[in-house]
C-alpha cells in the first residue's frame, strides 16, 4: 500500500513536468502563427500586401515542414540513447530560437536578410518540435499504469492548446499595457524575449526527471534498438503501421486542430476584420471553456477506444465546418453578412484574363488586364466576390446590387493615365461597395461575443475529440524499441504537413477563388479521407500492452 501511495505522486510529478516543458515549447511556436500579420509587416514589408501576407504564412509554415525530419533526428536519439536527455535538448534549441525572433532586425533596417534570418530561425524550432512531442508523450505512457494511458497522455495533448493559450494572454497582456501602435512597432518583440525566462524554469524542472522505465528495462536488457530508423521504415511491417497511423488517423487530426485553432483566428481577423486584440481575447476564452475536453476524451478512449472518438471528430468537422464558419461570419461581423447576402460582389471578366492572385516575386501589381486590375482590389480590400465568364475580350466589371463599375483597360490607357484610371476606379467601387454596406472593419460594438466564444467553442471542442486520444494510440501502435521515432515521424508530417500548411493554403485557395469559405475545403477534404481510411484500416489499441 505504501508504495502504491508513493507511485502516484512520482507520476503526477512525471506527467506535470513533462507537460511544463511541452507547454513552453508550444508557447514559443505559436507566438509566430498569433502574429502573423505583424511579423509580415515587419519582414516581407517589400511585396504587396496579399503577397506579404502569405509570404508570412508560408514562414509560419516552414517550421512545420521541417518537423519530420527533426522526428527522424531527435526519434532516432530518443531510441538510441534515451527519452529524457533527448528532449531536454529539443528545448534548448527551441527556446534560443525564439528569444532570438525578438532580437531580429525588421525588413526596414537590414533588407532581404531579415526574412531570411527569420525563415533560418522557424527551421530551427520546427526541427526541436519535431522531436519534442514523440518524446513527451512516449515518457508519460511508458510510466502509466495499463488502462489510463489515454487520461496521462492526455495532459501531454492539452500543452498545444495550453502553450497557445499561454500566448494568447502574453500578446494580449503586452498589446494591452504597450497600445496597439507600439505594440505593431516594437511591443510585439516582448512575448519572444520573456521566453528566456521560460527556458530556464523548464530545462530546471525537466533535469529533475528520471529516465523512462521502459526504455531502462530495454537498456538494461541489451533490447535496444541499434538502428531505429532502419528498423522502424526499413521493414514494410512496421512502415505499413506508420503509413496507416498517418493516413487513417493523424492528417485527418491534424486538420481538424488547426482548422479549430489557427485557421479560425486567421479566419476572423483577416476576412472578417474583427481587431486582433478581440479576436485574441475571443479565442482565449473559448480554449479555456474547451480545454477540459482533451482530459475527459482521453479518459473516455480508455473506456471505448481511441478510434471511435477519433472517428467522430473528424466526422463532426467535416459535416459542420460551412454552417459554423458561416455563423462565425453572422455573428462577428453582421454588416459584412448582411452586405454580403443583400449586395453581392460580382467580378464579370474574360476568364483569359484572370490571373492566379499570388505573385511570388512580390513585385507584380496587377494591372495588366481589366480582371486583374478589379480582382486585385478586391483581395486586397478584403471583400469576397464570385466570378463570372465573360465572353472572350470583354471588359472586367465590379457589380454589388444594381451598380456596375468597369475597370481601366490597360490597353487603352497607359503610363501616368493607367495609374489614375485605375486610382479613380478604386474610389469608385469604394463608394459602391459603402453604399451596400460592406464595412472596412468588424464594428467592436455589434460583434455577438458570446456566440462568437461559443462557435469557437465548438470548433476547438472537436480539436479535443481528434487530439485527446492521438498520443496514446501512436504509442500503443509500435514496439518499445523503435517507439520514439516510429510515432513521431506520421504525428510530426500529419500535423507538419497536412496541418502546417493549412492557413497558407487555404488563404490562397481564398485569395484565387474570392470565396470566403472555399479555403474550408481543404480541411473538409482531408478529414473525410481520414475517416474512411480510419473506419476500414486502423487497428484499436487501447487495450494493448506497451512493456519493452
Amino acid at each position: 500500500m505504501a508504495s502504491t501511495r508513493e507511485a502516484a505522486p512520482n507520476q503526477w510529478l512525471i506527467i506535470g513536468a513533462s507537460a511544463l516543458g511541452t507547454v513552453f515549447e508550444w508557447y514559443d511556436f505559436y507566438l509566430y502563427g498569433l502574429l502573423t500579420s505583424i511579423i509580415g509587416a515587419q519582414f516581407f514589408s517589400g511585396v504587396n500586401d496579399v503577397t506579404g501576407f502569405i509570404f508570412a504564412l508560408a514562414a509560419f509554415a516552414a517550421g512545420f515542414a521541417v518537423r519530420p525530419f527533426g522526428a527522424l533526428v531527435f526519434g532516432r536519439l530518443g531510441d538510441l540513447v534515451g527519452r529524457k536527455h533527448t528532449f531536454l535538448i529539443t528545448m534548448s534549441i527551441m527556446g534560443g530560437a525564439t528569444f532570438t525572433v525578438g532580437l531580429l532586425p525588421s525588413y526596414a533596417s537590414i533588407g532581404v536578410t531579415a526574412p531570411i534570418l527569420l525563415l533560418a530561425l522557424r527551421l530551427l524550432q520546427g526541427l526541436a518540435l519535431g522531436g519534442e512531442y514523440g518524446g513527451a508523450a512516449t515518457y508519460v505512457a511508458e510510466f502509466a499504469p495499463p488502462g489510463r494511458r489515454g487520461l496521462y497522455t492526455s495532459w501531454i495533448q492539452t500543452t498545444a492548446t495550453l502553450g497557445l493559450f499561454a500566448a494568447l494572454l502574453v500578446v494580449i497582456g503586452t498589446r494591452t499595457y504597450t497600445g496597439e501602435d507600439a505594440f505593431k512597432a516594437w511591443g510585439w518583440r516582448v512575448p519572444f524575449l520573456v521566453s528566456i525566462v521560460l527556458l530556464a524554469v523548464s530545462v530546471w524542472i525537466r533535469l529533475q526527471l528520471a529516465e523512462s522505465p521502459v526504455f531502462l528495462k530495454m537498456k538494461s536488457l541489451g533490447t535496444t534498438s541499434k538502428a531505429p530508423l532502419s528498423e522502424a521504415f526499413g521493414r514494410w511491417s512496421n512502415l505499413k503501421i506508420v503509413i496507416i497511423a498517418l493516413a487513417g488517423a493523424v492528417m485527418g487530426q491534424a486538420v481538424v486542430w488547426y482548422t479549430g485553432q489557427f485557421y479560425a483566428l486567421i479566419f476572423l481577423e483577416r476576412m472578417l476584420r474583427v481587431d486582433g486584440a478581440t479576436t485574441n481575447i475571443l479565442m482565449a476564452i473559448a480554449l479555456v471553456l474547451a480545454t477540459p475536453g482533451f482530459i475527459f476524451f482521453g479518459w473516455l478512449s480508455d473506456k471505448i477506444g481511441r478510434k471511435p472518438i477519433i472517428m467522430t471528430g473528424c466526422m463532426l468537422a467535416l459535416l459542420t465546418y460551412f454552417p459554423l464558419f458561416e455563423a462565425l461570419t453572422r455573428n462577428a461581423n453582421p454588416a459584412l453578412y448582411a452586405a454580403q447576402a443583400a449586395a453581392p460582389v460580382t467580378v464579370i471578366a474574360d476568364p483569359l484574363q484572370c490571373s492566379f492572385q499570388f505573385d511570388p516575386i512580390g513585385k507584380n501589381t496587377f494591372d495588366s488586364t481589366s480582371c486583374d486590375i478589379a480582382k486585385s482590389f478586391l483581395a486586397k480590400a478584403g471583400v469576397s466576390y464570385q466570378r463570372m465568364d465573360a465572353p472572350a475580350g470583354s471588359i472586367a466589371q465590379i457589380r454589388s446590387g444594381s451598380h456596375s463599375v468597369t475597370a481601366p483597360d490597360p490597353q487603352v490607357v497607359a503610363g501616368k493615365e493607367r495609374k489614375a484610371a485605375i486610382a479613380a476606379f478604386q474610389k469608385e467601387v469604394k463608394g459602391v461597395l459603402a453604399a451596400a454596406g460592406y464595412p472596412d472593419k468588424a464594428n467592436p460594438a455589434t460583434v455577438n461575443k458570446p456566440m462568437v466564444v461559443l462557435i469557437l467553442f465548438i470548433l476547438v471542442l472537436y480539436v479535443t475529440m481528434v487530439y485527446g486520444p492521438i498520443a496514446a494510440l501512436l504509442v500503443e501502435l509500435f514496439p518499445a524499441r523503435i517507439r520514439y521515432s516510429a510515432m513521431s515521424l506520421p504525428y510530426h508530417i500529419g500535423n507538419g504537413w497536412f496541418g502546417g500548411f493549412l492557413p497558407t493554403t487555404a488563404f490562397a485557395m481564398v485569395a484565387a477563388t474570392g470565396d470566403i469559405y472555399y479555403g474550408l475545403w481543404y480541411p473538409i477534404v482531408v478529414a473525410g479521407a481520414t475517416v474512411i481510411l480510419g473506419l476500414f484500416l486502423l487497428p484499436e489499441t487501447f487495450k494493448r500492452p506497451i512493456d519493452a
